[in-house]
């Protein structure tokens, strides 16, 4: 979806998501304009920037759950489908052929009579704010982070029960056979970021600049300026399932 077809349909839908969750996305400085495709895709964009807020910024608002907040912006429409970002996540974490932590999705529209474009949208662990997985999981071996807010996996736990995959809206987990648990994404914090690195994998081996990701609660870091860039509109996968999800989609 072009950002085009996002500014038409502006507003549309945004009444449908529930006063408790557009108040939780206020938190963020995000301001709900519109829910699209039956309730799947939110735009979003800052509240500075909105021309009519739900209602004021609590003063606790200014303050993140998390600290390093940490959050992946996908420039959508920049993605040209090399997948170094699959094959650097798959050497970095170490990830099976039939597994994967990071994909690329891809779809067909047609644009005109007869003339048809490709739309690619990576996907991966959405890091959410409120995790099914983490609820759901008997043994706590699914945790989010209390200081970087990553949801993780402490392997040794995992008894294979597949609860988590399940309640998953992204289907961003699978069962890694070699250590009979379940494997997902964690921002490469074992690989990388533990050890002093800036960017995920991924992130550092796209060529198109797709993938951005940082620190959501420091004003002066891109994740955070690209999110509140005026006049563009962000978007979440299933905004609907509560989840509140910490990777956010755009076109620019």
């Amino acid at each position: 979806m072009k950002i085009s077809d996002l500014e038409k349909l502006k507003n549309e839908g945004a009444e449908t998501l529930p006063s408790s969750e557009r108040r939780r996305f206020l938190k963020f400085g995000l301001s709900v304009t519109g829910v699209f495709l039956g309730g799947s895709v939110l735009s979003l964009t800052s509240v500075r920037n909105a021309q009519a807020v739900i209602e004021p910024m609590p003063q606790q608002a200014q303050k993140f759950p998390y600290s390093p907040h940490y959050s992946m912006v996908i420039r959508q429409n920049h993605c040209i489908d090399c997948e170094r970002c699959k094959e650097a996540c798959v050497h970095t974490n170490n990830v099976p052929s039939y597994g994967y932590r990071t994909t690329i999705l891809e779809m067909e529209r047609e644009i005109n009579a007869g003339e048809t474009e490709r739309i690619f949208m990576p996907v991966l662990c959405n890091h959410c704010n409120r995790p099914p997985c983490v609820r759901v999981c008997p043994t706590k071996a699914t945790f989010k982070d209390k200081k970087t807010g990553i949801v993780m996996m402490e392997y040794k736990k995992c008894i294979g029960c597949k609860t988590c995959m399940a309640a998953c809206p992204y289907n961003a987990r699978y069962f890694k056979e070699e250590i009979r648990a379940v494997d997902k994404c964690n921002f490469c914090w074992d690989t990388r970021l533990s050890k002093g690195e800036k960017e995920t994998a991924c992130v550092a081996a796209c060529p198109a600049d797709v993938r951005v990701f940082g620190d959501l609660s420091d004003p002066e870091s891109r994740v955070y300026k690209l999110i509140h860039t005026p006049e563009k509109v962000v978007w979440v996968l299933r905004p609907e399932t509560g989840a509140l999800p910490n990777i956010y989609y755009m076109n620019d």
